[in-house]
């Protein structure tokens, strides 16, 4: 028999194009370097790269594209055999613009449907699902069908078993509106262990707030963990009766697109390492700063010592 995974990861795939020009509008850019992209994807690289053993459900298209997607999952250890091929969709692409250091505009080419957004029931490991150390979801997931039922299949094979993350991973361009996308949360949440999102996205599933009473709403829908990212204030963690807020790390920021999948790849090695939840969530942020001190996604994941190396130059 396969041993379980460490992480299973269940989203968007994209081929991200950086512009090589900063401080420029899309139109005016002249050049672009290529990625890989998407939130799932990333979490599942930014994993391997901490030596896990790693997957992403997916689904790509019959292209170029989709084939380089296979050959990069390849290259950074993520095993690809739930990516999955549409006969007729294109494998999705995203542009951005670069104005350090806070605002990074996205186009999403993901019409008439991304591939992903097709994966249905039948696309899933349910024994694989049920026997991997980690579950990884995200809310985008939850903003159109069948994504939306096949999430919550693989939500509730887990049961709460093991650890399992729903990102809230919130995009106003994929839902009708906010209330929508609250219901829909909330109902994932319910199979969940541990929810990560910024306010705006806690604001989304469980109401607007101080950070903290948001992170305590969270955990009353029976989560263990509830982490509220703060932006430049840090990030927030509750647990049990507890609640810490962490530092930010100092970096100058390129581009923050991927910090966040950083973040989260990070939050899964620590959780997998046996971390408390303040020393976990004080190295996935420093994770969040190398990637945002860079200029892209997949390729910029660090390894622990680079984590570690800034880690000691904060101190």
């Amino acid at each position: 028999m396969t041993a379980p995974f460490d992480v299973i990861t269940i989203g968007r795939v994209s081929v991200d194009l950086y512009p090589q020009q900063y401080r420029v509008p899309l139109e005016d850019v002249r050049s672009f370097a290529k990625s890989l992209g998407g939130t799932a994807t990333n979490v599942a690289v930014a994993t391997a790269r901490y030596g896990h053993r790693a997957a992403v459900v997916t689904k790509v298209g019959d292209d170029p594209f989709g084939r380089y997607v296979r050959k990069a999952l390849g290259e950074f250890g993520v095993d690809d055999r739930w990516v999955g091929t549409d006969p007729t969709l294109r494998t999705p692409l995203v542009f951005c613009e670069v104005w350090p250091p806070d605002h990074f505009p996205l186009l999403f080419y993901r019409e008439p449907k991304a591939p992903d957004m097709n994966l249905v029931p039948d696309d899933l490991d349910l024994d694989a699902i049920q026997t991997a150390s980690i579950l990884w979801t995200t809310g985008t997931r939850l903003s159109d069908e069948p994504s939306r039922s096949t999430t919550l299949s693989a939500l509730a094979a887990r049961a709460r078993s093991g650890i399992t993350i729903h990102d809230l991973d919130y995009r106003p361009m994929f839902w009708t509106s906010p209330d929508e996308a609250g219901d829909q949360q909330r109902h994932a949440l319910r199979y969940a262990t541990v929810a990560v999102g910024n306010q705006e996205e806690c604001a989304v599933a469980v109401g607007p707030g101080e950070p903290e009473a948001q992170a305590r709403r969270l955990l009353d829908l029976g989560l263990d963990l509830a982490i509220v990212k703060l932006g430049p204030e840090g990030v927030l963690v509750a647990w049990e009766d507890r609640t810490e807020r962490v530092a930010p790390v100092p970096v100058d920021v390129v581009c923050g697109l991927g910090a966040g999948d950083a973040f989260g790849g990070a939050l899964c090695h620590g959780l997998l390492e046996g971390w408390d939840p303040v020393e976990t969530v004080t190295f996935a942020n420093a994770a969040g700063a190398h990637v945002a001190a860079r200029l892209g996604c997949a390729d910029e994941m660090p390894t622990e010592a680079e984590v570690r190396h800034l880690l000691e130059g904060a101190a």
